[in-house]
Formats: structure tokens, C-alpha cells, sequence
């Protein structure tokens, strides 16, 4: 995952490929976008907050969004769980908050569109991680 700054660009991304290309599943995206799953749950989550994206089964598309009872509920649940613990990785994160790792991803957009939330890769570890906290 990318720095904060990388949620928003991430996000046109999407909205981009559903603008041109209209509604599209989640494995279109991936491929249109070329973003990883966990980028584009970001991207969603980011577009969910500002109201710009839908989902209809499983096809996205842009409209008033539809994802805000799902997507907000966990960004309050990964918020409490920042604010408790300070600085935490995104697996440790998504297993405190109990969801899984692409949830914790899409609140976490959620959280960057409200400028909430910071991020860095910790290249120390023998497999890199993301640490989040609040800002």
C-alpha cells in the first residue's frame, strides 16, 4: 500500500475505468485499473465516502453510494482500534477490529478521504509492512 496521498489518486483511477466504461465487477476493475485488490478496496472505500460509488450484486458503479452502512461501520471499528493501539500493522489491525484484510482496506480509504489516517511501508521486517495510526 502506498502512502495516504496514493488512496485519492487510486481513487480517480476507479472512477475513471467506471466513468469511460460503465458499470463493472471487481475483477474488471482490477484489470482495467491494474491496481492489487488491496489498492482498489482502498479506492472504494475512499469513493464510498464521497458518496460517488455504488455496488449492484457484484458490479460497481458510479452513483449515490450504497456501501456506507458497511464501509462506515468498519471505518468506526478500525478507528476505535487506532485510537486504542496507536500504530499497528494491517493484519494486526484487521484481526483486533474483526474484519478481513479488504475490509480493513476499504475503511481504511474511508478513513484517508477524511484525512484521518497515515501510513508507511516498514521495509525492516524480512516481508514489508504497512503501519497505519491516526493522525
Amino acid at each position: 500500500m502506498a502512502p495516504v496521498t496514493q488512496f485519492g489518486e487510486n481513487a480517480g483511477k476507479v472512477w475513471d475505468a467506471l466513468n469511460c466504461k460503465g458499470p463493472l465487477s471487481e475483477t474488471k476493475l482490477l484489470t482495467t485499473t491494474l491496481l492489487d485488490e488491496r489498492e482498489l478496496q482502498a479506492a472504494i472505500g475512499w469513493l464510498a465516502r464521497e458518496n460517488k460509488i455504488c455496488k449492484n450484486g457484484t458490479v460497481y458503479k458510479l452513483g449515490d453510494t450504497n456501501l456506507t452502512p458497511k464501509i462506515g461501520m468498519d471505518a468506526g471499528k478500525v478507528w476505535m482500534v487506532l485510537s486504542q493501539k496507536g500504530e499497528t500493522d494491517i493484519q494486526t489491525l484487521a484481526r483486533v477490529a474483526r474484519l478481513d484484510v479488504s475490509e480493513a482496506f476499504s475503511a481504511l480509504g474511508w478513513l484517508a478521504r477524511e484525512e484521518k489516517i497515515q501510513t508507511k511501508v516498514d521495509e525492516k521486517q524480512s516481508r514489508p509492512q504497512v503501519k497505519v495510526w491516526l493522525k
